[in-house]
């Protein structure tokens, strides 16, 4: 996942001395530090009020782009609109600012192991769920599912990101997703593109995409997608140039698709006549419906960091430290318990696999002879398990709640 930007308050003036003297301590530590940066803990008030388990939303903002593919019968165009609902879902989960023009803060909330969000969006479309689950925390890794019964196409995949200190911080995504749409038995293999954060310096923190992620059809159709920056003198942020075209046949492309993923782009044919503009600002997104906090299961990613969030949103930075530290204290004891008992956390929702054969169809292979995307580790959605939580909450049994269950001390007994 994307590393969103943030700094001060921008309405609050008095802190940003102080702070920035913190942050460039912090930058100093990071660019010292030997390995992976998400294992750093970053100075309270750059903190987001989210956790990154929370960004497996940004699949399906859109859930009209995310059905449109189920509902085109012909094979190129399909692999287009797969494409379209792509570069959708690039916008705001990498801006540096909200919707209504607010920077954002830098440094989402590390996920604990576990940690899972639930949703749904409702539109003419049906209804479209998503589970998202923390599967791994050594290295961090976000496993996630989104699909519509409706229209007969799902999306599941992975996640494990990795940061390093090279001249800027730059954050590379191990794991892929897969697009399946039921009706005409495909599968659209994707890559996500890698992120460097621009202005350390200068205290105005924007994220960038950098270099080239895929998505590859079982139907014989490729998108690359190439991802620039602004440059010393020329250029724009945010830019992209995307070419479809047949396995094998990369030079002569369907269809170049070119602009910012920010704002606007066109659709061209391969012989440059232009089919569409599409203006990324007039996206309208579907609100998420997630359950109430009190009604959430206790690992629920709102509920578990509520104590955090209510701080950050308030400004309360020394109290988002302390519940933060509580949280992360607490995993650490849990950990040891579960080593001292031999015990394994049991994964709510995912399940490791050994292979992936769709994956190693499709995969697009690097000149080290390793996937693009692909990793080590392999987490599939369990069906069984699934039905069995769903099957238990139609029949009234809800897991314990625990007192101390919010900082993470204690197991879950049922698997409801």
């Amino acid at each position: 996942m994307s590393i969103p930007s943030a700094v001060a308050r921008c309405d609050d003036r008095r802190g940003e001395q102080p702070n920035k003297s913190a942050w460039l301590q912090f930058i100093k530590s990071i660019a010292t530090f030997k390995g992976d940066l998400t294992a750093l803990t970053a100075p309270p008030f750059l903190l987001a009020p989210q956790s990154i388990v929370e960004y497996s939303t940004y699949w399906a903002e859109h859930p009209s782009l995310f059905v449109s593919p189920a509902k085109e019968s012909c094979a190129d165009k399909r692999a287009l609109r797969v494409l379209q609902w792509f570069l959708s879902t690039l916008k705001h989960q990498h801006a540096g600012k909200d919707e209504n023009g607010k920077r954002k803060r830098m440094k989402p909330l590390n996920p604990f192991l576990g940690e899972i969000f639930l949703g749904k969006w409702q539109d003419h479309s049906g209804t479209t769920h998503l589970v998202s689950e923390q599967v791994s925390h050594h290295p961090p890794a976000t496993a996630f599912r989104v699909w519509n019964d409706t229209h007969g196409i799902k999306l599941e995949g992975h996640v494990a990101p990795k940061a390093y200190f090279s001249s800027t911080v730059n954050i590379d995504r191990k794991g892929y997703s897969i697009m399946h749409i039921d009706e005409y038995e495909e599968d659209h293999w994707i890559t996500m593109p890698k992120v460097h954060v621009e202005g350390l310096m200068t205290f105005q923190i924007a994220p960038e995409l950098s270099g080239v992620s895929y998505i590859r059809g079982s139907s014989g159709y490729t998108s690359r997608v190439h991802y620039s920056s602004k440059g010393w003198l020329r250029g724009k942020s945010n830019s992209f140039v995307a070419t479809l075209y047949l396995d094998h046949d990369e030079e002569n492309p369907l269809y170049v698709l070119e602009g910012q993923w920010s704002h606007a782009y066109t659709i061209r044919t391969g012989m440059g006549e232009l089919l569409e503009t599409i203006d990324l600002s007039s996206l309208q997104r579907t609100p998420l419906q997630v359950d109430p906090v009190g009604l959430q299961h206790p690992l629920e990613s709102r509920r578990a960091w509520k104590r955090v969030v209510d701080a950050i949103n308030s400004g309360d930075f020394f109290t988002a430290s302390q519940e933060k530290s509580k949280i992360e204290n607490a995993q650490r004891a849990l950990r040891k318990l579960e080593r001292d008992t031999g015990e394994t956390w049991r994964r709510r929702y995912f399940s490791q696999a050994c292979e992936d054969p769709v994956a190693e169809k499709l995969s697009i292979k690097s000149r080290a002879g390793e996937a693009d995307g692909h990793d080590r580790m392999i987490w599939k959605f369990d069906e069984k398990k699934f039905s069995k939580i769903v099957e238990a909450q139609r029949n009234g049994i809800k897991s314990p709640t625990h007192d101390r269950f919010e900082l993470g001390v204690e197991f879950v007994g049922v698997e409801t």
